[in-house]
């Protein structure tokens, strides 16, 4: 079963936010976690803030479950343009540079990994 998050018009540049996605994309909810409360990248806090409301929105939906118990990861992390903000900033001679002040929306999806994926992930580690 899986739940979903969506944060929409973060006020920082979507490269700079698809850095940070990418450093969680795939990864177990506790490793990611502890991979974000770490990270010094500002868009690290806005996501484990994502990741904990996704997290809360698994548990609505799966109220028997223990979060502990059922092995969830982050199934898609995907970031997305969002408004763009345009501005003139004076420069010499009497022209204008186009400032762009860039948003973006990130949707983050959270699914609890099957019992054969573990296994096998759990044996390419042995054999390395």
């Amino acid at each position: 079963m899986e739940a979903v998050a969506k944060l929409k018009n973060v006020p920082s540049s979507p490269r700079k936010m698809r850095l940070v996605a990418g450093l969680v994309r795939g990864l177990n909810v506790t490793k990611a976690l502890a991979l974000l409360k770490f990270e010094a990248n500002s868009g690290a806090e806005k996501i484990e803030k994502l990741l904990l409301s996704a997290l809360s929105n698994w548990q609505q939906k799966n109220e028997d479950a223990r979060i502990e118990d059922s092995n969830l990861y982050i199934k898609e992390i995907k970031v997305d343009e969002g408004k763009m903000l345009k501005r003139l900033r004076p420069a010499p001679q009497g022209r204008g540079h186009r400032i762009r002040k860039r948003s973006n929306h990130v949707t983050l999806i959270i699914d609890s990994r099957p019992e054969e994926a573990i296994l096998v992930s759990k044996e390419s580690d042995n054999a390395k």
